[in-house]
């Protein structure tokens, strides 16, 4: 019995150190977004003013993946899929726009939705999730979760993401690591967006044709443990 407790207590530290491992230390993948993109002010847009998507320019395959720079950008950056003009799929609902919480546990969130093509990047909170045909990188997001959990130095460590973004009858379903649960919710109701998250959570957003100015440097998130 004593032999079985100390492999089944060796078994589970190895099975906690790897997945530590893979949340924190593991690589990133190499940051392809446009650096003019991140350097760029997204908040002098007007996001009312939404792209034709009409085949004319670029398609979503042309346009490198957006991910986000370290733990988060430092200031909200110009739209990833700019250029774009690809029409969406017969299964997309059209989301694109600026959004702001207004009812439900989140209100005052404010997020930011592109899309053409299959492709659909969300902005916000520091983070970029960008979903689909790119020419850098593999579909599913590749990011983090923004959340800072301890530093080392100067370094900051947050929870490394994937996620496939998958429409269904005209909700866009997030898959955990592309292939697991769904863990977020978006689709239409009249007017608003609403968000569904994994918690149970629901939270209704209208629309907003500019970024607030409390939006444009995210607030720092996370324990931010300070170990050396």
């Amino acid at each position: 019995m004593r032999k079985w407790f100390i492999r089944i207590a060796v078994g589970m530290i190895i099975v906690v150190s790897a997945a530590f491992w893979q949340l924190f230390v593991s690589a990133r993948p190499p940051l392809t977004t446009d650096p003019a993109t991140l350097a760029g002010d997204g908040s002098t847009i007007d996001y009312c003013d939404l792209p034709v998507l009409d085949g004319s320019g670029k398609t979503a395959a042309d346009i490198p993946k957006g991910n986000t720079p370290g733990c988060s950008y430092s200031h909200f950056p110009l739209p990833i899929l700019a250029e774009c003009t690809e029409p969406l799929g017969p299964a997309a609902a059209d989301l694109r726009g600026l959004w702001i919480g207004v009812d439900g546990v989140h209100a005052g969130h404010v997020e930011r939705v592109e899309q053409c093509g299959r492709r659909t990047v969300v902005t916000s909170s520091g983070i970029i999730h960008d979903f689909g045909p790119n020419s850098t990188l593999g579909e599913n997001t590749s990011d983090t979760e923004g959340a800072v959990l301890f530093t080392v130095g100067a370094r900051e460590f947050c929870p490394r993401t994937s996620a496939s973004m998958i429409w269904n009858d005209g909700v866009l379903d997030f898959h955990a690591f592309g292939w697991g649960p769904v863990v977020v919710r978006r689709y239409l109701d009249g007017d608003q967006l609403v968000w569904e998250y994994a918690d149970g959570s629901v939270t209704r957003m209208d629309r907003i044709c500019t970024l607030p100015e409390d939006q444009k440097v995210p607030r720092a998130r996370g324990a931010r443990y300070e170990l050396f």
